[in-house]
């Protein structure tokens, strides 16, 4: 009996601290679970948070598994489920299936879910959300795409102040780059306008290519990808047509050298990184959401292997303006979901 009394005691102990205190006191995590809706090899979102999983084992030795829905309803809970029965953390991107993350999160509170990318909060305030501000760096993409539309420098620019977007889907996260993207372009040029197209699919790159095209047509110099593993089809039809794009979430300028003049990055592996340093050190907060913007590193635009297509001039007028955002000297607004 006293034994028993002993072991409840530490159970109650257990849970007081780790739910009603502010951090998670010296536990080992050592099982990590990456569950994703979609796939690895879009050289985009999903492959940047693998990169920061295979970091985790070699930096911290844990034992690592993911696992890919493929836009597959019928696999996300059952994948879920998988998860909290081998993890003690589960990074987890949950578009379409929040609901389910959520009784699942309530269920299993000893375990620790860091859903990325967008803000979920279950009943018992355990999901920690990774919320990127991604507004901040689509906006310097917008600076991009206007100074290239309007510079009588780089070849085969129209006088057309015209640029593009082509999106894989409408949602509030796609919705909040493209916002940005056109704040930044009217920023340099309230003239410049922006046209989108939207594939409704992640994953066909000739539907992308085939919007690109069209965008092209439409008298766009440049066209900015939001579309995963679909927007390969963004940046090929770049190179095809001897015009320009930009791509997103890994720097993606080397796939078209000369063509993808810049990126857009999201670097979801760093950001896994920094969270799972804060499970292991004991600062880990349960239920926080974490806002990222171009502070943190983990949003930017970056330029490197791009074969060097741009004038010094924008760089020169990216960072300039970067810096203005980071000091607080200008304020990008963010998007609002209707």
């Amino acid at each position: 009996m006293k034994k028993n009394l002993f072991w409840i005691f530490v159970s109650v102990l257990f849970f007081s601290v780790f739910f009603n205190g502010t951090k998670v006191e010296a536990i080992s995590f050592d099982k990590v679970v990456y569950l994703i809706n979609g796939s690895l090899g879009d050289n985009s979102f999903y492959d940047s948070g693998q990169a920061g999983i295979d970091q985790l084992k070699k930096d911290y030795g844990v034992e690592a598994r993911t696992i890919e829905c493929g836009f597959d309803a019928g696999k996300y809970e059952p994948s879920l489920d998988a998860a909290v029965h081998y993890a003690d953390v589960i990074f987890v991107i949950s578009y379409g299936y929040e609901d389910v993350l959520k009784e699942y999160a309530d269920k299993y509170p000893d375990k620790i879910f860091v859903n990325l990318d967008t803000v979920v909060e279950n009943d018992e305030h355990t999901i920690t959300s990774v919320d990127y501000i991604e507004e901040e760096s689509a906006f310097l993409a917008g600076i991009v795409a206007a100074l290239v539309t309007t510079s009588q420098e780089i070849p085969n620019v129209n006088p057309q102040k015209i640029i593009g977007a082509v999106g894989g889907d409408t949602d509030p996260v796609v919705q909040s780059f493209i916002f940005a993207y056109e704040n930044g372009a009217k920023y340099i040029d309230p003239e410049v306008k922006n046209e989108t197209k939207y594939l409704g699919d992640w994953e066909d790159t000739s539907k992308a290519k085939q919007a690109t095209l069209q965008l092209y047509d439409m008298g766009a110099d440049i066209v900015f990808q939001i579309a995963a593993a679909a927007g390969m089809g963004v940046l090929q039809a770049s190179g095809e047509r001897g015009l320009y794009s930009i791509g997103v979430d890994t720097n993606q300028n080397a796939i078209v050298p000369g063509h993808v003049v810049a990126s857009d990055i999201k670097d979801v592996g760093k950001s896994i990184l920094n969270v799972y340093k804060t499970i292991k050190d004991g600062t880990y907060k349960p239920g926080e959401v974490l806002s990222y913007g171009l502070e943190s590193g983990t949003v930017d635009v970056v330029f490197e292997n791009n074969n060097d297509v741009l004038p010094k001039s924008i760089i020169d007028k990216v960072s300039e303006v970067k810096q203005m955002i980071i000091n607080g000297d200008l304020k990008v607004e963010r998007y609002v979901a209707e």
